[in-house]
């Protein structure tokens, strides 16, 4: 991108540029302190970021994301959250099917499907005090490596019975031989007792 972003005065487009570049979400916030010196800098912005995808540079994620990438999972980094559940399996190698980006988040925003790139991401919702068990884990990004947000597998576990989420008993299998018991317990203790025992029992604990 840029220097070759016609759009403007060259020290906004190199800027802007340089913000695609560097970062894999960039806000419209992010944008508008760049041209924040412009009259009408809300209107400027938009105007920016309208020819920036018209001229297919960018695209936007969701209202007030975008990126300059084409890949439906950095839509974690637009809800503050982590990927998990069935999506968390793949990932892990727990099970083989193939799964759309599941997203986790305390934030206050519809849940549901919807679309990203033409394909499906789904929003999960749930307490702030059952944010925590993600880590950043290395993801491949077109022709770069990136660390992206998934649940480990014991938090996996515990947000699959959460969520009330299906378990066949290869998967279950899969978990009691990869699950780290001790973080397992750890986490445990912030649930209410339905929610231990259910865990303890699918997991032969």
């Amino acid at each position: 991108m840029g220097g070759d972003l016609k759009m403007g005065k060259k020290k906004y487009s190199d800027k802007i540029g340089d913000l695609f570049e560097k970062s894999l979400v960039v806000t419209f916030d992010s944008i508008e302190m760049i041209v924040k010196d412009k009259k009408n800098v809300k209107q400027y912005t938009k105007q920016i970021i309208r020819n920036l995808i018209k001229q297919n540079k960018i695209k936007r994620i969701t209202k007030g994301f975008y990126t300059s990438h084409e890949d439906p999972s950095l839509a974690v980094f637009c809800f503050s959250g982590y990927l998990g559940v069935q999506n968390a399996l793949s990932f892990h190698n727990l099970w083989e099917q193939e799964t759309v980006p599941m997203i986790i988040t305390s934030r206050k925003v519809r849940q549901g499907r919807r679309e990203v790139f033409g394909a499906n991401v789904i929003i999960k919702k749930i307490d702030k005090k059952y944010m925590f068990g993600y880590e950043y884990y290395k993801y491949p990004l077109e022709n770069r490596e990136i660390y992206i947000p998934y649940s480990d597998i014991e938090k996996t576990f515990i947000d699959m019975v959460y969520f009330k989420q299906p378990l066949d008993e290869e998967t279950l299998e899969n978990f009691r031989e990869k699950i780290n018991r001790k973080k397992l317990s750890n986490y445990l203790k912030r649930y209410p007792l339905k929610i231990r025992e259910r865990v303890l029992r699918l997991g032969n604990l």
